[in-house]
């Protein structure tokens, strides 16, 4: 059984100064339960990680999907060395700069030009900014999750500290739903400037919904935006757009752009991007050239291997495995795998009357007891190995083993060794 003392120690100490003890929400103490969990890492290499108790896991979180080609990739590591012995920040821009935004631009259907900001937020925060001063209008339609900035956080339920005037403007519709949408234009008509989402997370869009969600946008003056911080560099090179052949107005880029280094991107037609010359859309790291370098790096190599082919074919093969044993074991009432195969959700419903959160609870323990990292989703690189991926499988077979012994027993709470976690705001 492996030990956490250290970690647990750790997280004592970082709660001192750190509000939840993580600068990520998602990395924080509220997505791992406390007894059962690491809560930091020191260091990877490839498909693997290691905690603060020198545990080892193969990772399935990645970075919250930030990784792509796996930890210390020696090419990226390259040319981030050899821009280190150059400067980081300058007092002038950086040829990396434009050279960084043509590789998008020869790669996203929708990019003739290009704008660089440091976390996905920054990005979608742009993006809004820029279809709001080209339309004149305030309202935006969001279906995903866009970041911790006003315009979206506001109509979430951690709203607080956001003015009622600026969650006012922002209005929420469900994935694979364009009626809803529909209604939603028509009953402000004339006022939306955007409608913006992740073209996919969980579940595939149902045919012809992405077209219809860009139909309606236009039919009622709003830009249609893409949220591809995940999708961008991950389902394809040209993106979930160019994978599902519907292309936006503008798109956003983030974690695929550079292996984990950190770096967005706003990405749209001339015609638009033009207008960032007018709107205020700065940051003094803009153009840090180590994430430039990282970001050219992995376009490079994305352009000049199979990556995001490699990766979907090990995601299928999971994907399969699991779905195989889900139903051997008969619990497809409780369980299910949904997602593009590079990014798949390992889905948990109430059952036997427990809560998913319950159940999720011991999925963690039993996975982080096997060296498996992962916060309920599988976020594939191409450093994963076919054996990663049999250790994967083999975990979770005996995970459904143990849970469905302890529901249909009614006997879960005798085989978690820690609290259940409690419930927090859904992003998705």
């Amino acid at each position: 059984m492996k030990k956490f003392s250290a970690s647990e120690d750790y997280l004592a100490r970082a709660e001192r100064t750190i509000p939840l003890g993580s600068q990520t929400f998602s990395k924080s103490r509220t997505q791992f339960p406390f007894g059962v969990s690491p809560y930091f890492v020191t260091h990877g290499r490839g498909s693997r990680v290691w905690d603060v108790d020198g545990n080892e896991y193969i990772d399935f979180v990645n970075g919250l999907a930030a990784i792509t080609l796996g930890y210390n990739d020696e090419e990226v590591n390259e040319a981030v060395r050899r821009q280190l012995e150059l400067g980081v920040i300058f007092s002038l821009p950086h040829p990396l700069e434009a050279e960084v935004a043509e590789l998008i631009c020869d790669m996203v259907p929708c990019a003739e030009m290009v704008r660089f900001g440091k976390n996905g937020s920054d990005a979608t925060s742009g993006a809004i900014r820029l279809a709001r001063a080209h339309t004149n209008r305030d309202r935006v339609a969001v279906c995903g999750y866009h970041g911790w900035q006003d315009w979206y956080i506001g109509s979430t339920s951690r709203n607080r500290g956001v003015p009622q005037a600026t969650r006012d403007l922002t209005h929420t519709f469900a994935y694979n739903e364009p009626e809803p949408l529909r209604e939603l234009l028509e009953r402000h008509q004339g006022e939306f400037a955007a409608v913006i989402l992740e073209p996919m997370n969980a579940i595939e869009p149902k045919p012809g919904f992405l077209e219809r969600v860009k139909e309606l946008a236009h039919a009622h003056g709003a830009l249609l935006v893409f949220d591809e911080t995940i999708t961008g560099f991950r389902y394809s090179n040209a993106g979930a757009q160019g994978f599902f052949g519907v292309t936006p107005d503008l798109a956003t880029f983030g974690k695929g752009l550079a292996n984990g280094f950190p770096i967005s991107a706003v990405a749209g037609p001339r015609q638009l991007m033009r207008l960032m010359e007018e709107i205020f859309f700065s940051f003094t790291f803009g153009g840090e050239t180590l994430s430039l370098a990282a970001a050219k790096a992995t376009l490079l190599k994305l352009r000049r291997e199979p990556v995001t082919q490699r990766i979907a074919a090990k995601g299928s093969r999971c994907r399969g495995a699991i779905d195989d044993q889900i139903r051997s074991y008969g619990l497809t009432e409780t369980f299910s795998v949904s997602g593009h195969p590079s990014w798949l959700f390992f889905n948990i419903r109430d059952s036997h009357g427990r809560s998913s959160l319950e159940i999720k609870t011991l999925y963690l323990q039993e996975m982080f007891a096997q060296g498996i990292l992962t916060i309920g989703t599988f976020n594939l690189s191409d450093a994963h190995t076919d054996e990663d991926i049999d250790a994967l499988v083999a975990a979770h077979d005996r995970f459904l083993r143990i849970v469905a012994d302890a529901l249909r027993s009614g006997t879960l709470d005798g085989v978690l060794r820690c609290a259940p976690l409690q419930p927090l705001f859904k992003v998705r």
